[in-house]
């Protein structure tokens, strides 16, 4: 087709129909001096899970404390993050309260310890690790239960 024929409608509907019904995004035929280029746009959707909404959660006993809503869009802070006296995991793992099933937890709600005392182990990679008080005072909170997953900086329990 040179400059001077319009341009044909039929086959800008036909590359609309072939981008319609494939996964392509575009397409562009060129003939001569004429270029015809059909584009789509696709929209992508984020889609935030929220840890209530797996497998794993939802077989776990509810939470001690419930997390606030925030606004759409925005990752809802953990909870207990913001405490000051928070100690938080330092990495993926499950949180054990007890050395061993049938022993008694390393600490209780109103347990009083000091900077360097273990309050529970991580278990990463088959590897258990010592999380140690940060500080000393009394432990006001536990946000874990004994056997559940953790997330990296996750608030564990609260020291004051």
């Amino acid at each position: 087709m040179a400059k001077s024929e319009p341009f044909d409608p039929d086959l800008v509907r036909e590359l609309a129909k072939m981008v319609a019904e494939t996964d392509l995004t575009e397409i562009e035929v060129e003939k001569g001096d004429l270029r015809i280029r059909v584009a789509r746009k696709i929209e992508q959707i984020a889609v935030q899970v929220s840890p209530s909404a797996s497998p794993i959660a939802a077989a776990a006993p509810a939470p001690a404390a419930i997390a606030t809503a925030s606004a759409p869009g925005t990752p809802a802070p953990a909870k207990g993050a913001a405490h000051p006296g928070a100690v938080p995991s330092p990495m993926v793992g499950t949180a054990y309260l007890r050395p061993s099933p049938e022993a008694k937890p390393f600490v209780d709600v109103g347990s009083k310890v000091a900077a360097g005392d273990k309050v529970l182990l991580v278990e990463a990679m088959k590897t258990f690790n010592e999380i140690v008080a940060p500080r000393a005072g009394t432990v006001t909170a536990i946000f874990v239960e004994d056997g559940t997953p953790v997330e990296f900086g996750e608030a564990l329990m609260v020291i004051e």
